[in-house]
């Protein structure tokens, strides 16, 4: 199978380095032409995995005409292309693809300004194409070094699954299928968002339990809002709800959770951010989250108190305080409840 995978950032390089090893019929396509020329010479991305060399078989261009033709050459058992940009960028890219392209996105959010997931952008663009999501726990640098991850490509159209399956299935790297994306993608939205409550939490050490707590009660809200937009609740069970959540809100890669640490440490997100270096989706994500799930009549307590922190309306220490006093419910109720940032 021809394999394109359109980004050069840490986590479309890794799915490269991952596939390339077994399929000699991968091609990364870098934006810019200088990362390409450089990843090329030295057959790695020293800009995100600098210690994880690239398989012999592995091709670089910056030339998207040439990375979509590769998708699409005769005789490759029909070609797959995946889209590692960030969410800002994905409507663009879909745009740039001819209907008859496979594909399957990265991405991890929802639209700023739109508010859209990632099939709902698809679905404006190319609905009659075959596209879907590509998810789940996984770190780039874990995965570039074949460490053993678990993946769950979700589409609309099943036999898209089986392509990634036979795409990216291995020793160390296993894809299952699922045929709800819409719930692939509110999981792996929302989680970013618990990620920098977690990271808060923790950042001002009120332990483990209150750490639990607020990973089962996050993934009750993600759980809300993804029933709410068309999901299927078992899906926020399984790897792109349940263990993306897990990953992210404790991980010490994750960057979600780094933000919550350093805004519990009191330092303002612009330098958060500008240390950091890289993309924290939750950060642009929170505010949407939370529009979507009003606009719905959803609750979500933990969320609103995030975009609070984010947007500096509230202080981490309070924003905890107004989650612990919130009126005793029972733990399993789909009914509206008032939060206390409304």
């Amino acid at each position: 199978m021809n394999l394109t995978v359109l980004g050069a950032g840490a986590w479309g390089t890794a799915l490269a380095i991952s596939a390339a090893r077994h399929n000699p019929h991968v091609l990364l396509w870098a934006r810019d032409e200088s990362q390409a020329r450089d990843m090329q010479a030295a057959r790695r991305n020293d800009r995100y995995l600098p210690h994880s060399p690239f398989p012999d078989a592995l091709r670089i261009t910056h030339d998207l005409n040439e990375a979509v033709a590769h998708s699409r050459a005769q005789g490759t058992q029909g070609g797959l292309v995946i889209i590692g940009t960030p969410m800002a960028a994905l409507d663009g890219v879909l745009q740039s693809l001819p209907e008859d392209v496979a594909a399957l996105w990265l991405c991890k959010g929802f639209e700023k300004g739109t508010g859209r997931l990632g099939h709902e952008i698809a679905l404006a663009l190319r609905p009659h194409a075959r596209c879907g999501v590509l998810s789940g726990p996984s770190f780039a640098n874990e995965v570039a070094a074949n460490q053993p991850t678990a993946l769950v490509a979700a589409s609309f159209d099943t036999t898209l699954g089986d392509q990634a399956v036979a795409a990216f299935h291995s020793d160390t790297l296993r894809v299952y299928t699922s045929n709800d994306p819409i719930g692939v993608e509110v999981g792996g939205a929302v989680k970013n968002v618990l990620a920098i409550a977690t990271g808060i939490v923790d950042g001002m050490q009120l332990g483990l339990n209150a750490r639990a707590a607020l990973i089962t009660r996050g993934l009750a809200e993600m759980t809300r809002l993804g029933v709410a937009l068309g999901a299927q609740a078992d899906t926020f069970m399984g790897l792109s709800g349940l263990g993306d959540l897990v990953l992210t809100a404790t991980g010490n890669l994750s960057r979600n959770r780094t933000v919550g640490l350093k805004l519990a440490e009191g330092l303002p997100l612009a330098q958060i951010l500008t240390e950091l270096g890289h993309v924290a989706e939750g950060v642009y994500s929170a505010a949407t989250v939370l529009q979507r799930a009003k606009a719905l009549d959803v609750a979500m307590p933990i969320t609103e108190a995030v975009v609070a922190v984010l947007e500096g309306r509230i202080t981490p220490a309070k924003a905890v305080g107004a989650l612990m006093s919130r009126e005793a419910k029972a733990e399993i109720d789909g009914a509206r409840v008032q939060t206390p940032f409304e």
